[in-house]
């Protein structure tokens, strides 16, 4: 049985009536390639330009802006112990103490102070004084945080702290 086959042909949709539309069938207009490279090669650069303003905008500001805060200054270094010979000296109530106590100098102390001075500031501080007052550890301790300040300020830094080595009281 033979098959039957039929051929339609019509105006095509877009094409002109009455005439002019060949049998051949046009290419449709591809996108230009050009274009799509150009955007593709672009994004890349864009990218690495958008990083290098980044880094350079966090470079300015970490160098420029950053705060720093206050300067700590560093604790000074212990150097050399100047030790005071022991005194006697007159309390309340007529009681006495032998005291004698070491200067801790920082390391940058470069000549031995003279301890004169130390000695005038501590007969002034614990003279006159009850035993009570004395013998009492925490009036003790606030006693010889006065001595360190005192000394710091007389011996300008050279002197940081100082170590009771000899504390009698009868």
């Amino acid at each position: 049985m033979p098959i039957e086959q039929r051929v339609i042909s019509g105006p095509k949709i877009g094409a002109k009536i009455g005439g002019g539309a060949s049998s051949v069938p046009h290419p449709t207009p591809e996108p230009e390639p050009a274009k799509k490279r150009k955007l593709k090669m672009r994004r890349p650069v864009l990218i690495a330009v958008v990083a290098v303003v980044l880094l350079a905008g966090g470079a300015a500001y970490w160098f420029l802006f950053r705060s720093t805060g206050p300067e700590i200054p560093k604790a000074p270094e212990p150097g050399a112990v100047v030790t005071v010979d022991p005194v006697s000296l007159n309390l309340a109530d007529g009681h006495y103490l032998r005291i004698g106590f070491g200067l801790q100098l920082t390391k940058e102390t470069v000549e031995t102070p003279d301890t004169a001075r130390a000695l005038d500031i501590a007969i002034s501080l614990y003279s006159g004084r009850t035993v009570a007052e004395i013998s009492d550890p925490a009036t003790r301790a606030s006693l010889k945080a006065e001595l360190v300040k005192q000394l710091t300020d007389q011996y300008d830094g050279e002197v940081m702290d100082v170590y009771l080595t000899n504390f009698v009281t009868q």
